[in-house]
């Protein structure tokens, strides 16, 4: 099992792409805002912070073994513009699992394009890596995020009262996963992916 996309791999209207050092203004403009960074284990980065992960963690472009993580832009075909980044964490070969992460610019919103990024990871997931579970770990708070997970065919599977101690507070964790088998009678309408 190994992960070595093809890139850019794109969906209907979307590119997913690895990120690199002309993406740390865009990546700032969202990535630099509290209301983003919220719910999510980082905290507002200027460039320097950005710079400092494109050339470490964010630079790694393929998943060779358990523990890998993928960071990649998500882009719009017909602009060209950076409106956020999707991640994906190959969790352990033994049991075929994997996890998945998201972060948009908040003006990108209603537009279902977190949606499709997510799905289009999924296919990666599941066709390109052959996993047989993804999960997502979701601050109980993030109501959007859950919202996401659930249209993609994830379900909720455990609320974790107090379960870890985040930017100061106990906060509760909601944990979603779907299974390969439900993901694909799960199609995306509109997806070129599920139609392949």
């Amino acid at each position: 099992m190994a992960l070595s996309p093809a890139y850019p791999f794109r969906s209907a209207r979307l590119s997913l792409r690895p990120l690199a050092i002309p993406d740390v203004t865009a990546l700032v403009s969202y990535r630099s805002l509290p209301e983003v960074c919220r719910y999510v284990p980082f905290e507002p980065m200027d460039a320097d912070d950005v710079v400092s992960r494109l050339v470490g963690a964010w630079s790694r472009t393929t998943l060779d073994q358990a523990g890998d993580a993928l960071v990649l832009g998500v882009e719009l075909i017909a602009t060209g513009e950076l409106i956020g980044d999707i991640m994906l964490r190959w969790v352990s070969a033994e049991h075929g699992c994997g996890e998945i992460g998201y972060v948009l610019h908040p003006a990108q919103g209603g537009h279902g394009y977190a949606t499709e990024a997510a799905h289009a990871t999924l296919h990666l997931a599941f066709d390109g890596l052959g996993l047989h579970r993804v999960v997502a770990r979701i601050d109980a708070r993030n109501l959007a995020s859950a919202r996401l997970a659930e249209r993609v065919g994830m379900r909720r599977e455990a609320h974790l009262v107090q379960s870890e101690w985040f930017k100061g507070e106990w906060i509760d964790e909601l944990a979603f996963a779907v299974l390969e088998a439900e993901w694909r009678s799960h199609p995306l309408t509109g997806c070129p992916l599920c139609a392949a």
